[in-house]
């Protein structure tokens, strides 16, 4: 009877190097065929040419000696916690004691476009300070005064990518909805606006890019955060829901891309619903005092008084 022959008969160079031609999914699975498998998928050289490739910035960041995959930081870890799509209830708001929040955030920022990854960049956030804590929470990856030129593109084949990682825990998490969720014009500059957002623990996490299609510039690459009343996050109200996010459970499939628009689509029609109600509750009294009229009842004269009806 002739001998079966298997992929773990093939030398372990060779299938080492058929592994870091997969993708993460991919290589994901790969590491569930077999013990060998597992063992060869498990390296994280191997993870670490991953994430650099899907990422960029990641890249951009070990050229300026500021190396996020070291350290606490695994790249294997790196990829399951920012690859996939967080759970709907993953960022649950936590008590003021219950876990330690970061003294420091990185967010590696990545623009594509049809794919391709035209602007990355690394933005490194003090959080401990007071006023960090008590200011709403904002990040700017691209700033106004310093554009990033790029080719001809076309604003509704942009992509984005947002990592916010926590160096001291080596957790992370991908707060951008990838595919925009909305376009809009800037009333005053014209620019086209992409917005990408993500719900979590019932606030909007939103990253802006601002494109101008006449100088092919992305002139504004942010993040700003917002509860279900429209107001701004504190910083320290973010810090909460990031870190209990890092540490939720993570949700894969086809359609997460359509699914976070769902849930954008659905916080924009409550906010509108609460606004409309608010501002309604506070034209009702104004409304009944214009409508009341002053009605002069027929009494004896020593008892006629004016009456509001």
């Amino acid at each position: 009877m002739a001998a079966t022959t298997t992929v773990e008969d093939l030398p372990g160079d060779v299938l080492a190097c058929a592994l870091r031609r997969l993708d993460g999914p991919s290589l994901t699975a790969a590491s569930c065929a077999t013990v060998g498998l597992r063992a060869l998928a498990a390296d994280q050289e191997t993870w670490r040419a991953l994430c650099l490739s899907q990422w960029p910035s990641l890249a951009a960041a070990a050229a300026h000696q500021r190396s996020i995959l070291s350290g606490a930081v695994s790249p294997r870890q790196l990829f399951a916690d920012a690859f996939p799509f967080l759970c709907p209830d993953a960022a649950a708001p936590l008590d003021r004691d219950e876990r330690r929040l970061p003294g420091e955030i990185v967010s590696a920022v990545d623009v594509y476009h049809r794919g391709a990854g035209i602007a990355s960049r690394v933005v490194e956030t003090s959080t401990s300070s007071s006023w960090f804590l008590a200011s709403p929470f904002c990040i700017d990856a691209v700033e106004c005064k310093n554009p990033v030129p790029v080719a001809s593109l076309s604003p509704a084949e942009l992509e984005l990518s947002w990592i916010v990682l926590d160096p001291a825990s080596g957790r992370a998490v991908n707060i951008s909805s990838r595919r925009a969720v909305a376009m809009d014009r800037h009333w005053y500059t014209g620019d086209t606006l992409v917005r990408y957002a993500m719900v979590l623990g019932g606030c909007k996490f939103e990253a802006t890019v601002s494109c101008s299609e006449e100088t092919g510039q992305l002139t504004d690459v942010s993040l700003a955060v917002e509860d279900a009343d429209g107001v701004a996050v504190s910083g320290e109200g973010c810090l909460r829901l990031l870190t209990a996010a890092m540490a939720g459970p993570r949700k894969g499939g086809e359609n997460q891309e359509e699914e976070a628009k769902r849930r954008y689509d659905d916080f924009v029609r409550r906010k509108r619903g609460r606004q409309e109600s608010k501002a309604f509750q506070e034209r009702k009294p104004d409304s009944i005092h214009n409508n009341r009229q002053v009605c002069h009842c027929q009494l004896p004269r020593d008892r006629q008084q004016y009456v509001y009806c």
